[in-house]
């Protein structure tokens, strides 16, 4: 990944690349990028944890609610799950579907990773029907639902800092004894002025905040596929006025490697995830660009309750701690808990095609 980085550099302008450049290189680099090496990246033996890490539970009530929807709706039963790592919340919703309904499913997994690949057909197959590819492009459009989980906060972003009241570019170039450096050139890029001044953003002296361009495109992307239904996006991120926050000051932008937060992202290129909070002010501005018009925005939580996960817990009390009742228990608190990792996330539900109020696509 070095020598890749070290000739990319080279041949740019000023022997600079942008932050965008840089992590779509080391997440996405077709073999060397961190996304696509055969290696664990997910769970206790990978770098980090999702919430259908954690137990079934999201998976099974998620195949639930989207039945209801179904039924309620009449939308045809198409589900597309984008970016679905090893596979393990397909797993958990197709075994629901199936055993719970036994009605006709077509899901559909995006996932561009070839190891992430080959673990969701070892997990998934025989026992289920599900199409499998490699972006969205490669997809019909249809009526459904499009689902993703941390999708988002992987893209590529620039990073801009405002210093002397003017705006800069951070840029990543490499020393001659091949390290990554920092440097900062004025900002000149016009898509992200445009962002800026669409979104109405305030940038405030020394602050540094990450701008997802590649945001806009997904989006884009997403609303071609989808003819009707809705679009559920689960992540973390900041609104326009929590992102002035002091404590947001130097951005949201990390690595995590080996369970292990860290601020510097130049280090372990090719070997660590990154990751940055997504604007969602930005997300529902411009969904609507491309008629996904905003249905509700939910803590994870509020979501899930809403969702009808208390319906999960079992109502008997198990005294062994270590038996799947209790497991099982333990792990639908932790997903509605205030300590709870639920509680960083958020979701954000959009229609296509539809006007339905926010109540009509919940559990009476």
């Amino acid at each position: 990944m070095i020598t890749y980085l070290k000739n990319i550099i080279a041949n740019s302008p000023k022997r600079l690349i942008t932050y965008a450049d840089y992590i779509a290189a080391v997440l996405y680099h077709p073999e060397l990028g961190y996304y696509m090496k055969d290696k664990p990246k997910i769970g206790r033996q990978g770098d980090f944890i999702t919430t259908s890490n954690i137990s079934d539970v999201y998976g099974r009530l998620l195949a639930k609610w989207f039945f209801y929807i179904c039924e309620k709706t009449k939308l045809p039963p198409v589900f597309c799950e984008i970016g679905a790592g090893t596979g393990r919340f397909a797993n958990a919703f197709l075994q629901e579907w199936h055993t719970s309904f036994g009605a006709p499913l077509t899901y559909i997994i995006v996932e561009s990773s070839p190891y992430h690949r080959k673990q969701q057909r070892e997990l998934l197959q025989p026992s289920f029907y599900f199409v499998q590819v490699e972006s969205l492009e490669m997809i019909e459009p249809f009526s459904g639902m499009v689902f993703s989980n941390e999708l988002f906060d992987a893209l590529p972003v620039h990073v801009i800092e405002k210093i002397d009241g003017e705006l800069v570019e951070v840029m990543v170039g490499m020393s001659e004894d091949e390290q990554l450096f920092e440097q900062r050139e004025t900002l000149t890029n016009q898509a992200i002025l445009s962002f800026l001044a669409d979104s109405h953003l305030v940038i405030k002296e020394n602050q540094r905040i990450e701008i997802p361009l590649a945001m806009e495109t997904m989006m884009e992307d997403i609303s071609k596929v989808l003819r009707e239904g809705f679009v559920v996006t689960a992540d973390y991120g900041y609104t326009n006025e929590e992102w002035t926050a002091p404590r947001r000051k130097q951005g949201s932008l990390r690595g995590y490697h080996q369970h292990m937060m860290i601020d510097n992202v130049l280090l372990h290129p090719g070997e660590m995830d990154i990751t940055t909070h997504i604007h969602f002010d930005h997300l529902i501005r411009k969904g609507r660009k491309y008629q996904l018009e905003l249905l509700t925005k939910l803590r994870q939580d509020e979501f899930l309750l809403k969702a009808g996960i208390l319906k999960e817990l079992e109502e008997h009390y198990d005294l062994n701690p270590f038996s799947e009742v209790s497991r099982r228990n333990r792990a639908i608190r932790s997903l509605i808990l205030p300590s709870g990792m639920s509680t960083y996330f958020h979701v954000i539900i959009q229609q296509k095609g539809l006007d339905l109020s926010n109540q009509a696509v919940f559990l009476e």
